[in-house]
């Protein structure tokens, strides 16, 4: 059954491929047939050569280089800050009490609607933009996290009592461990949200990075240069999600251990 599954697995990941390429050849095709001709959509070649002349200039390390630094700053910011506040709300009634109907009330506030107030506060520098990234991660990571902490086997909660074990080393040794399937599901949706929000801020207010080099080139009418980005940053979502999947394997692998040994 493993073998079959594992196979059925690649065929996926094949057709999956198999489309990727597909697109590829039918955006070559669109302009090369003549099918479209405008200047707003080069043929792929010359996106990939674009590409290309941003690799052997340094250019990609410059503009990547800010942005994913802004992006990951944040992202730890926010996975750190979403982790104690929601361990907080799912373990002290006091604290869920006072602070919860404010949270409640923050998190339906888009993004975008956050930033233009935040400009006047902060100003357009790098802490207006870390400070967006980890607002939008805070909050998945945090409901994830008050989630797994909740659904804790009451068998362990209740072997912790029996052995007495301070609120402190309760929360470290037995309610986050049995919680990591679900805070990683938070984190991987706020990984790709991040990028997201990284991009949005350096187009509103940003004097570099990737989201600026997109409005940049579009405002210069440079379109491949603009295409290569996009593909750039799609390429980098896709490999920021395979680390953090083959990451995610471990550590669950890790917890479900853990567990084992705690019914032991």
């Amino acid at each position: 059954m493993k073998d079959v599954s594992v196979k059925a697995g690649r065929r996926r990941n094949w057709s999956g491929i198999a489309l990727v390429i597909a697109l590829c050849i039918f955006w070559q095709a669109s302009v090369s047939s003549g099918l479209v001709v405008s200047p707003n959509w080069p043929a792929l070649s010359t996106v990939l050569r674009a590409m290309l002349e941003g690799f052997s200039s340094g250019e990609w390390i410059t503009v990547f280089g800010s942005s994913l630094y802004r992006m990951m700053t944040g992202y730890f910011l926010g996975c750190a800050a979403g982790i104690t506040v929601g361990v907080l709300l799912a373990t002290n009634r006091t604290v869920q009490a006072i602070f919860g109907p404010t949270l409640e009330l923050l998190r339906p506030i888009p993004i975008p609607a956050v930033i233009p107030p935040l400009i006047f506060i902060l100003g357009v520098d790098n802490t207006l933009k870390i400070f967006v990234i980890a607002f939008s991660v805070f909050f998945p990571v945090l409901i994830s996290t008050h989630s797994g902490v909740l659904a804790v086997d009451p068998l362990h909660m209740q072997v912790a009592r029996t052995f007495r074990l301070p609120t402190v080393r309760r929360v470290l040794r037995v309610q986050l461990p049995s919680a990591i399937p679900y805070v990683l599901t938070g984190m991987r949706t706020s990984l790709a949200l991040s990028l997201i929000v990284t991009v949005i801020a350096e187009m509103i207010a940003g004097s570099e990075g990737i989201g600026y080099y997109i409005v940049s080139m579009q405002y210069a009418m440079r379109a491949a240069d603009m295409y290569a980005a996009v593909l750039m940053l799609s390429a980098i979502g896709y490999l920021l999600n395979t680390i953090f999947v083959a990451l995610e394997a471990r550590a669950i692998r890790w917890a479900r251990q853990n567990e084992e040994r705690m019914k032991q």
